[in-house]
């Protein structure tokens, strides 16, 4: 069973459910989670109501939406693995310094618990300055995996880093042989 959680990356979005319908396809059972802001908020990418229903139409079932809801996932229903696609820079601040006050860092903090794979796949505009310390806070924890990461925009955006959507599903198959794919950042 996979973990399939959004943050509000809402530019991405179309990216991950791209990702989340390749692993539909591929005969996954996949319990997917929310943020609380990719569940409620519009954007100019699309009306929230209309994503949660694309991911229940693909998974078949509701997305986790609530820290209650998440908090089981690890010791009662285990995954093979949790994907965060996309996982925003303020995700992965909370993860490094071990917050948990969304349904996705809940979900994190009770998947990894169970000494299971945890993969980001990060979208941030702050990634090479603000977030760059959590980067390396989290490359160090057990069972946590990047997806790789390129600069989306190095001219306008000097700070962004993405990882490529299409190395998600390879990146969780080296993550449950514990293995980091590498180069990490490509270009």
């Amino acid at each position: 069973m996979t973990g399939f959680a959004m943050c509000g990356s809402f530019c991405s979005f179309a990216r991950s459910i791209r990702v989340l319908e390749e692993l539909a396809a591929g005969g996954e059972q996949i319990i997917p989670v929310m943020s609380y802001n990719a569940a409620t908020v519009d954007t100019r990418f699309g009306k929230a109501e209309d994503f949660v229903k694309k991911i229940e139409d693909i998974c078949k079932r509701s997305p986790i939406t609530t820290i209650v809801d998440a908090e089981p996932l690890g010791p009662k229903i285990a995954l093979d693995v949790l994907i965060i696609c996309p996982c925003t820079g303020n995700t992965l601040a909370k993860l490094a310094c071990g917050i948990t006050d969304t349904p996705v860092t809940m979900a994190a903090k009770a998947h990894l618990r169970c000494g299971r794979p945890l993969v980001i796949a990060l979208a941030s505009n702050d990634a090479l300055s603000a977030n760059l310390k959590n980067i390396a806070v989290m490359s160090e924890k057990k069972n946590v995996y990047f997806v790789p990461l390129a600069q989306d925009d190095p001219l306008k955006k000097p700070y962004s880093l993405v990882c490529d959507f299409s190395q998600v599903i390879q990146t969780v198959g080296e993550a449950v042989l514990s293995k980091q794919p590498r180069p990490l950042i490509v270009t």
